[in-house]
């Protein structure tokens, strides 16, 4: 066959578009709201790359208006998930022998496809699925998922190319296989893009997958699969299945032909996982890749010399962009006194100008939490602050779900560094600040390290060079993505790998090689071209 040495496109991070009154996407996006909203959608599984109904149907409602039905998804089960599996299987073969560049081909298409005629799509079912404003949805699940397609297939070439030497007359050479099996992945409600790359990262290396999203983003990955398929992705090699957790864990944790699991979510849910898969070791071929992003008690720390207006922003935006349902969001912050009075006077005048309500509304800032369940976990924290003595909710707390479930973007200050909302993640719009004395600096960095199980991200304010450094190496084990004058959200593929350490998960980055890696399993060839003719080797010969 003809063949060659292909360079891909350089991947550039997708534009991220203004949305600006007046603007075209501005336009479009609201078109495409409307026509979502006007229509009820029946959302099947995708096994095999074909349609499978259940009959047993669960309604999907906007978290910010209740009363207005999406449509419905098709609820399936354990003989589901087994279909799944199979059909997995089936298609392995054959893609993992498709030459890479049509594997890359696939996900390029499928970048291309978000990024152009399926943007206001994908955006739309993100705003309407997860309530997330315009904005986030586009640096979401527009931009960030056309980012991790493009950069994905990069990596790929990449890995390829990491090759050993060859000494003369022998021709050494990796081989980088996809695993022995399928990978699993568990996806997350919050990033669009994260449910869409936890399946693809494995496939582009040559994988199968097996992919279960979360319940409360079943209607933007029903459209990223409608992308791959149009992208060319053949039937089996991923296998979309609306199913419980349960359901799915004991078809796939006893199945031998379980080869990894692409996780983000809870980190409860992930050491379950974990101890699952150690039970089940001897049962399976290989032992399986576990990569996995969970929780985050991600924190701000300001020393005195800390630029009090890019402190207050990196609060107000750190905290609550998408109601602070980030892994990364900021959600305890630690201010000297001496800055404090001047930090919270700029925190108050920001968050006097947030508006709250639906994301249909492009000038809202914060919009709804998930669902019930976070409601109400988010209220009793602000119910149980007014009544400690040990903590104040000085800003918002007001809580309605009335129309959606709407939780005003709330600032608790806690007098003790230990009190439960600086230690526990809470996964919502409340923050909690501890305001240190100077001179406790140091101890206070010490509490900071030590108080949280967690180690996702995190920020320091200084105008010091001196204090960066010495924070900066401080904190080197509280953080897998550290930032410096900044907020500690935003990452973007290609600049920031993201991923945390200690009870954050595995820090696979994804998005990089050091993702990519783990879904291949390396053959290392060596070739000869004069074999040996003899087993002796020179010192067995006699002295003369």
């Amino acid at each position: 066959m003809s063949t060659g040495f292909y360079n891909v496109p350089i991947p550039v991070n997708e534009p991220i578009k203004s949305y600006a009154p007046g603007s075209p996407e501005r336009l479009e996006l609201q078109q495409k709201i409307q026509e979502l909203r006007a229509k009820q959608v029946d959302l099947p599984m995708i096994i095999n790359g074909q349609e499978v109904r259940s009959g047993k149907k669960v309604e999907m409602f906007p978290p910010h208006d209740l009363a207005h039905k999406l449509g419905c998804y098709h609820l399936g089960d354990k003989t589901h998930v087994l279909q799944a599996i199979e059909a997995a299987l089936k298609a392995k073969s054959e893609w993992a022998n498709t030459p890479w560049q049509h594997r890359a081909a696939v996900i390029l298409k499928a970048a291309d496809l978000i990024a152009g005629p399926y943007r206001s799509k994908i955006n739309a079912a993100t705003m309407l699925g997860q309530s997330k404003n315009a904005y986030q949805a586009e640096i979401d699940a527009a931009c960030e998922l056309a980012d991790f397609y493009r950069f994905g297939v990069k990596c790929m070439t990449e890995i390829y190319a990491m090759q050993p030497q060859s000494n003369p007359g022998i021709w050494n050479y990796n081989e980088f296989r996809p695993l022995e099996g399928f990978v699993f992945a568990l996806t997350p409600f919050n990033f669009t893009s994260i449910a869409g790359n936890l399946p693809v990262a494995p496939v582009i290396m040559g994988n199968v997958s097996v992919w279960k999203p979360a319940k409360t983003a079943v209607y933007s990955a029903s459209v990223i699969m409608e992308i791959l398929m149009e992208a060319g992705l053949p039937a089996g090699v991923i296998n979309l299945v609306f199913v419980s957790g349960p359901a799915a864990g004991e078809v796939i944790f006893s199945h031998p032909d379980f080869a990894g699991i692409h996780f983000t979510g809870s980190t409860g849910v992930f050491q379950d996982i974990w101890k699952t898969i150690g039970a089940n070791i001897s049962n399976y071929k290989s032992y399986p890749r576990i990569v996995g992003e969970t929780g985050g008690k991600d924190f701000i720390f300001a020393d005195p010399t800390a630029d009090t207006t890019a402190l207050a922003t990196a609060i107000v935006r750190g905290s609550f962009e998408y109601q602070g349902q980030k892994c990364s969001a900021a959600s305890r912050v630690y201010v000297p006194r001496s800055i404090w009075a001047e930090t919270w006077t700029k925190c108050e005048g920001q968050l006097s100008r947030v508006k709250m309500g639906p994301p249909e509304d492009f000038t809202n800032f914060v919009n709804a939490v998930i669902d019930q369940a976070a409601f109400d976990k988010l209220k009793g924290f602000i119910d149980q602050a007014r009544k400690d003595a040990d903590a104040k909710v000085i800003y918002g707390g007001k809580c309605d779900r009335t129309i959606g479930y709407f939780i005003e973007p709330t600032v608790i200050l806690a007098k003790d560094p230990q009190y439960i909302t600086m230690k526990e993640e809470l996964f919502g719009p409340v923050v909690t600040i501890f305001v240190y004395e100077d001179d406790q600096l140091e101890q206070t960095l010490t509490i900071l390290d030590e108080t949280s199980l967690y180690a996702l991200t995190g920020a320091i304010f200084s105008q010091s060079r001196y204090s960066i450094d010495h924070m900066t190496r401080r904190l080197t084990n509280a953080a897998g993505n550290f930032y410096i004058n900044d907020k500690p959200t935003g990452a973007v593929v290609g600049q920031q790998p993201f991923g945390g350490a200690r009870g954050s998960g595995t820090n696979d980055k994804a998005g990089s090689v050091f993702n990519m890696l783990r879904w291949v399993s390396i053959r290392t060839i060596k070739e000869t071209f004069v074999s040996a003719r003899d087993f002796t080797y020179p010192n067995f010969l006699a002295d003369k």
